[in-house]
């Protein structure tokens, strides 16, 4: 292990962190996104400092695969763009940049100023990796690895909270959950799926906040219920929200029978389906997460009475009033009203349109771009297209263009 100084302004030099190296963790190149990688070495290339950080890092320092990977850079926000064709600059208060992929999209973020007093608002400048790690939300998700040199960067002692199995703030908790009440859900998710204890002053601070979460957009609060069924952990996880006093905010109907024997074993199933599936490689759709979170609390009267069309309506109808103000795709409700009208041995009507015909079709990504990590292991064959022949102005003859060895190349000329 090396240790990181720097000046503190008056002659003496400091630590500021504790570098590990790739004897020392898990974390290896084989376990990251190729195009991840190849991004980092684009911008490494271009002068800036890139890092692989964030849940990435947190997941593989567990034995789990990673879905996602961010990536941490001292360049700014256009820099970045310059140097991808496929980038996006979104964002309002804090920019970032994505990175679109088939298939996925890596997330680029320029490293954050602190400025020291968090109360003053001045909270998206940009700054130093120093910096930014200070303003990661909890200390398990504060790690930085550079995968040039297989380092791994630790400015606030995680790797001694990954020992304990603890989840600590890293930002002050008097102003973390003012900043954003949403850090209270990962909190408790956090520590459902890692299986480690929240610091008690955390906890405090997650009880003594929890009407904050109300000031969220409901857009913000169903994405974090939709991550929360497909955790497999949910139901651990929205216990912990109704016991901090959270989930009334969130799913003011469900909250009231979360108790119940029959959503306990729902989400039991569910979750225990997530994690089989998941450690195949494979996922649940978002249609069968719904069916399992509204399946147990929908009252069914007079089932025989009503045509299939009018008990569809009426189970969909119980589901919007269950999960309100969550704001799920409709066409993905439908789907799981359906499923629950199969194991009642009723099909609906298929004159109207059905829940799948009218799903949003995929469209290719236009934005998007194959692997460019592969394009630089292998070489790919360009199509061949008619090209209009140009006169050369000192031969008079056709001009030969050179042809890039792989996709990545040609992008980069």
């Amino acid at each position: 292990m090396f240790v990181r100084y720097k000046n503190d302004g008056k002659g003496r030099s400091v630590p500021v962190a504790k570098i590990y190296t790739q004897k020392e963790h898990p974390v290896t190149n084989n376990q990251i996104d190729k195009d991840a990688l190849w991004a980092i070495r684009k911008i490494q290339q271009a002068g800036g400092e890139a890092y692989i950080v964030g849940g990435a890092i947190r997941d593989i320092m567990l034995g789990r695969r990673p879905k996602d990977f961010d990536i941490s850079t001292s360049l700014s926000p256009r820099q970045v763009q310059r140097l991808f064709w496929n980038a996006r600059i979104i964002g309002r208060r804090f920019r970032i940049v994505h990175l679109f992929f088939s298939g996925k999209i890596i997330e680029v973020t320029t490293f954050r100023s602190d400025e020291e007093n968090f109360e003053d608002g001045r909270n998206n400048l940009y700054g130093t990796i120093e910096q930014d790690a200070r303003r990661r939300d909890f200390s398990i998700n504060s790690l930085y690895y550079n995968p040039s040199n297989g380092q791994l960067i630790d400015f606030n002692d995680a790797m001694e909270d990954f020992k304990k199995k603890t989840i600590r703030s890293l930002i002050p908790l008097s102003y973390t959950f003012s900043e954003d009440p949403v850090r209270m859900i990962r909190a408790l998710k956090y520590q459902a799926t890692t299986g480690f204890s929240l610091k008690h002053d955390v906890k405090k601070a997650i009880k003594k906040n929890a009407a904050r979460i109300e000031t969220c957009s409901t857009s913000r609060l169903t994405e974090e219920v939709s991550k929360i069924l497909a955790s497999g952990a949910s139901y651990e996880i929205l216990i912990n929200l109704r016991k901090y006093g959270l989930l009334q905010f969130i799913l003011p109907c469900w909250s009231m029978y979360a108790s119940i024997d029959a959503v306990k074993e729902s989400l039991e199933n569910l979750d225990k389906k997530i994690r089989d599936v998941r450690n195949d490689g494979g996922s649940v759709s978002r249609e069968e997460q719904l069916y399992a979170f509204i399946k147990p609390l929908i009252v069914f009267e007079n089932a025989p009475d009503i045509s299939p069309d009018e008990l569809f309506h009426e189970i969909f109808r119980q589901a919007k009033v269950l999960i309100s103000p969550m704001t799920p795709p409709n066409y993905e409700l439908e789907k799981a009203a359906d499923m629950i009208m199969q194991d009642l041995g009723i099909k609906r009507s298929r004159s109207k349109r059905s829940a799948e015909a009218r799903a949003p079709k995929k469209k290719p990504n236009t934005l998007g771009r194959k692997s460019a990590a592969n394009e630089e292991l292998s070489v790919v064959p360009t199509k061949k297209r008619k090209r209009k022949k140009k006169k050369s102005i000192k031969t008079g003859g056709n001009i030969e263009m050179e042809k890039a060895r792989t996709l990545a190349e040609e992008h980069d000329l």
